[in-house]
């Protein structure tokens, strides 16, 4: 009788879960992944001189909780033509360390084909190709991170069905118009003059400023900007003469694009002025960030605690204030209702990341369980503010 009450409340705890993420259940699951965009959307590129087929790229930004789908216009730049609410993603700002951190990437990764999953059992998805080249050749580790529907987020991106039938839907008919691959970048937050001052004596602060470089020449120029990686770090723009970059190799002399300077010139004005003003104002509290290396070893220790059945603390260990993170996803729905209340020795004080976090093993699981689904292997392809760096010595490099 306790076993049937308990499946009974498990049932209607997950449909509670499911609701409150506000999942499509009346989407189609036959043709799913042919479905076209809507009327209003084709209606809005053919209004801002798109066509259906052109080019792609994709924003994340984890604290707006936020994916913008930019598409290559007849002019041969790109305009924004959707924006969608992020459902759940797990973790904390700032970068993917190691297998189990529960982080979600950030950075500059390339989707190609067959990184596409039509078969998903949570929609609709695809690979993120984590670890690419940057993250291969600074240690990080971890794999089969998505970007995918059923709003069930462990070190992924997801979003309702709703919402990532529409982005699969614009990266498959990018596809169908000739590009190879459409680039998503994934940042901490919008990359204005005052969210980086808020964020001015983070330990990411500097791991940001790098990723900054890329996201200031798409904000100038409207194109994205071609991504390699040398010496241990991205590199934007640089001209190689053809030659491929080695991860670890020494980085080419940076050439600054001069018919590019007078623009690049009055964006860094804009941006020193406003930095310094930020300074100066009482700014929104940073929110909570994953304090390096160490940290992501004490959460990806947890996980595996956690999935080896060792009793552990309820939530993972966390070395900054608890986090804000959006809880109620299905992973969590599953987790076994008797957590154990007992703190890991390990941690300093308890994040809330979710009430009761689902193992990662399971939530990597999951991610396997994806990539056999998808029918084809993945090749993924305290700091002072640098706000008076020029621009054009910053975008050539």
């Amino acid at each position: 009788m306790k076993i049937g009450t308990a499946l009974l409340a498990s049932f209607f705890l997950t449909a509670t879960f499911l609701s409150g993420c506000q999942q499509s259940s009346n989407l189609p699951q036959i043709g799913k992944a042919t479905q076209e965009l809507p009327k209003k959307l084709q209606d809005k590129m053919a209004a801002k001189n798109m066509e259906k087929y052109s080019p792609i790229l994709v924003r994340v930004f984890k604290e707006e909780s936020v994916v913008e789908i930019w598409k290559q216009t007849r002019t041969g730049k790109y305009d924004l033509i959707s924006t969608y609410n992020i459902c759940k993603w797990s973790g904390k700002l700032g970068p993917k360390y190691m297998e189990g951190d529960r982080q979600a990437p950030e950075g500059f990764y390339t989707i190609r084909p067959s990184q596409m999953n039509p078969n998903s059992n949570y929609y609709l998805a695809f690979n993120i190709g984590f670890p690419n080249a940057y993250d291969q050749v600074n240690g990080r580790t971890g794999q089969h991170l998505m970007v995918h529907g059923a709003c069930s987020s462990s070190g992924c991106y997801s979003m309702s069905d709703e919402n990532i039938a529409q982005i699969y839907a614009f990266g498959r008919d990018s596809f169908k118009g000739g590009q190879r691959e459409f680039q998503l970048e994934a940042f901490p937050f919008r990359m204005t003059a005052e969210n980086m001052a808020r964020y001015r004596n983070d330990p990411n602060y500097k791991f940001w400023t790098m990723l900054k470089e890329g996201y200031d020449i798409f904000e100038v120029t409207k194109r994205p900007p071609k991504v390699d990686v040398c010496e241990k770090r991205y590199v934007f723009n640089r001209n190689t003469d053809g030659k491929a970059l080695t991860p670890a190799g020494m980085c080419p002399a940076a050439a600054p694009d001069s018919s590019l300077q007078t623009a690049f010139a009055s964006y860094q004005k804009k941006y020193d002025d406003a930095f310094s003003s930020a300074r100066e104002k009482k700014m929104k509290a940073p929110a909570p960030t994953i304090q390096g290396v160490e940290e992501a070893s004490l959460v990806a220790d947890w996980s595996r605690k956690r999935a080896a059945g060792v009793q552990v603390s309820r939530e993972p260990p966390s070395l900054t204030p608890a986090s804000k993170e959006t809880p109620d996803a299905p992973d969590i729905a599953k987790e076994n209702a008797v957590a154990s209340k007992a703190a890991n020795p390990a941690e300093k004080t308890a994040s809330t990341v979710v009430p009761t976090p689902k193992p990662e093993a399971a939530g990597q699981s999951l991610a396997e369980e994806e990539a056999q689904n998808s029918g084809a292997p993945v090749t993924p392809a305290a700091n002072e503010p640098q706000e008076k760096k020029t621009l054009w010595k910053l975008f050539g490099g």
